[in-house]
């Protein structure tokens, strides 16, 4: 059976996600921004976490680590090239290491932009994969400490999974994120579309994350650096699709 997925809204903007494997009894936490909302989370659903997977060392995606581990003495799991900068690791991650929940497999990814030791979590039997801050809802992370082209070469790795894959992302950006993608292609059908939605469930204090790999391959601009329509209204038709990557998150940091 497909892991019971948790989305748990988290400071002011932050996600955590909860993974449950009903067969075993396993839960695996996601990030862990603050430790509050994660502990209601599992009180309410009777569960017992048993790890904690980081995706990178930023503190509104660890805060709540130490407060968790202590109640639950959870495992820690994070990525072995920000080991010194995250809480210690009861395991050391690189690329395609595989993580457990139950019987299901995940598996690790590089996607380093944001910074340069943030990973996701690809999970395919239940088709979840857990980006944060690499690739968001209708965008993708700052470069705070990689480069465009680092940026450009991980997106293209998670745009490679099936389309049907659930994207759970690190933040509620959603609607800013869109605002700005109206005007790199706004004459977008999907994209409109996707912003009256967002504006529903936002009006109603729903989260806008998870979402379908699909839905972002038609209207996130960052995953959409081929297309021709971008290309032209970018006055860049002749660039090469991470010359036109790198145009788009230069718009987007002065947006």
């Amino acid at each position: 059976m497909p892991l019971e997925l948790v989305t748990i809204p988290c400071l002011k903007d932050n996600y955590a996600y909860l993974l449950h494997d009903a067969a075993s009894g396993e839960t695996t936490l996601i990030d862990a921004p603050e430790s509050g909302p994660i502990f209601a989370a599992l009180k309410a659903r009777g569960w017992h976490l048993d790890q904690i997977l980081l995706t990178h060392h930023h503190w509104d995606h660890i805060d709540g680590v130490g407060a968790i581990v202590e109640a639950t003495s959870a495992t820690i799991l994070g990525s072995a090239a920000d080991a010194h900068r995250l809480p210690p690791l009861s395991r050391a991650l690189v690329e395609a290491d595989q993580v457990k929940i139950g019987t299901e497999i995940g598996y690790v990814i590089d996607v380093p932009g944001h910074t340069i030791g943030h990973i996701a979590f690809y999970f395919p039997v239940s088709g979840l994969c857990f980006t944060a801050d690499s690739l968001m809802a209708a965008g993708c992370g700052r470069l705070l400490e990689g480069t465009p082209q680092q940026m450009f070469e991980s997106l293209a790795k998670l745009q490679q999974l099936p389309p049907s894959t659930l994207i759970c992302s690190g933040h509620e950006y959603t609607a800013a994120n869109l605002a700005f993608a109206a005007t790199i292609d706004p004459e977008n059908s999907a994209l409109k579309a996707r912003i009256r939605a967002v504006t529903r469930a936002r009006s109603g204090g729903h989260p806008t994350v998870p979402v379908t790999l699909s839905e972002e391959l038609a209207t996130n601009p960052f995953l959409r650096a081929q297309d021709p329509y971008i290309r032209q209204h970018l006055g860049m038709a002749d660039a090469t699709d991470a010359q036109v990557f790198t145009a788009i998150r230069a718009l987007k940091d002065k947006f």
